[in-house]
């Protein structure tokens, strides 16, 4: 018997285990569940950064950033020509105020141009305490979410102290948490309470077998009575009456109302950067093994800047890859994944002004697998995208949106 307890504890235990090893993805937001290349080679995340990690209940919070429209859009995911910037919380746990897109405010769904850049800034204000993981993602129609780079924020203060008051079209000011509730649910519960009424009327007489006998017997007209027809009569006219009187009384009240809108907003890309071209990359060829989970990337750079430039990082899918030969840069507080020593280049030479150099780039981590990424060799679209980060000695810094065919290797 005791012999059998301990069974039964050690059992307990393995399955707590299991699920304590597990809480850090049940913590996740679906930021891995997308293809490879879809999170590759569609919005391209970069210089992501929150104001700030801690603030109070009621306070305001921004994250602003810029994200590239890869050129090299996957031909099985429809254009961006419906897509919606989004934060994912865990919750109501944030409620957003503003939201910007190249400077200029937007309420809709947006139309994005393969190829272009933007910036965005989204203001959120604090609702629920609490230790959230927050991302900000991109909604992209019949394609789902591409998440950016995500980060822990801590809420504090008390719940009961959140205010939501705005100003209506009347000038009124109204508690956007509570306006509307008790109207809300008296006509849940009336359409609820008349849908009941309605199913038990039927069903408080025999039903299956006995009017199956009914109509074996061709009692068909007894099986609905005078008093049915009575009541579905009434139904039929008092419930449309009664909708209509809502509705003009709805509008007697609220004769000033914007519908909910349906149009699509037209942001332009922002403009090229003087010094766009300046620093070209090529991408010759590119190969993944899958053994030493490394992708190997042939590119050709010609750079006609004045100074020479250094490759810093490649980064896809919200995972960095640095260059090992140089210093890590400051990320503020982003929380990118980050690779501080996974890229290697062939030669450690700067590109000189007016070089055009052939070199190798090797991204190496086992943040392939753990991202699964790795999976982009056995993806119908066996691409691979992603922005490459250039720069001199000033720090000024030269970006290339890239990508190729994945050639796999096994040994």
């Amino acid at each position: 018997m005791k012999s059998r307890i301990n069974k039964y504890l050690l059992a307990l235990g393995l399955m707590l285990s299991l699920l304590t090893l597990n809480s850090q993805t049940v913590m996740a937001h679906g930021e891995k569940a997308l293809e490879p290349f879809i999170r590759m080679r569609t919005i391209q995340w970069y210089d992501v950064q929150w104001s700030k990690q801690k603030f109070n209940v009621n306070e305001e919070i921004s994250v602003t950033g810029k994200f590239h429209v890869a050129e090299d859009w996957p031909i099985s995911v429809p254009k961006p020509e419906a897509s919606f910037l989004n934060i994912s919380t865990p919750g109501p746990v944030l409620i957003r105020t503003e939201r910007y897109l190249n400077g200029k405010p937007f309420m809709n769904s947006v139309a994005l141009q393969p190829g272009g850049d933007y910036d965005f800034k989204v203001v959120l204000k604090g609702r629920l305490p609490g230790h959230y993981h927050i991302h900000p993602f991109f909604n992209l129609k019949d394609a789902g979410q591409v998440m950016g780079p995500g980060i822990w924020l801590d809420i504090e203060g008390d719940a009961a102290d959140f205010t939501n008051d705005v100003k209506i079209i009347n000038g009124e000011t109204i508690n956007m948490e509570t306006y509307g509730l008790s109207n809300g649910i008296f006509w849940h519960v009336f359409w609820g309470l008349l849908a009941t009424a309605w199913l038990l009327w039927w069903v408080r007489r025999p039903l299956f077998i006995a009017r199956y006998r009914m109509l074996q017997a061709g009692l068909d007209d007894e099986l609905i009575t005078h008093k049915d027809r009575l009541i579905a009569k009434a139904l039929m006219v008092g419930v449309p009456l009664l909708v209509y009187a809502s509705y003009v009384m709805t509008t007697r009240q609220y004769p000033n109302t914007i519908p909910l809108q349906a149009s699509m907003d037209q942001i332009l890309p922002l403009p090229a950067e003087v010094n766009a071209g300046v620093v070209n990359v090529e991408t010759l060829k590119a190969e993944y093994s899958v053994p030493k989970r490394a992708l190997s990337l042939t590119v050709k750079i010609n750079n006609n800047s004045e100074k020479p430039v250094h490759i810093v990082e490649f980064s896809t899918a919200n995972v960095g890859f640095y260059n090992k030969a140089l210093p890590l840069p400051d990320s503020g507080n982003s929380e990118p994944v980050l690779a501080v020593e996974g890229l290697s280049l062939s030669t450690i030479e700067a590109i000189k002004p007016g070089e055009e150099k052939t070199m190798t780039i090797t991204a190496e981590d086992a943040f392939w697998e753990t991202e699964k990424l790795d999976g982009l060799t056995r993806d119908a679209d066996s691409r691979v995208g992603g922005l490459l980060f250039l720069a001199d000695d000033t720090g000024k810094r030269y970006i290339s949106s890239i990508s190729a065919a994945i050639i796999p290797k096994f040994n």
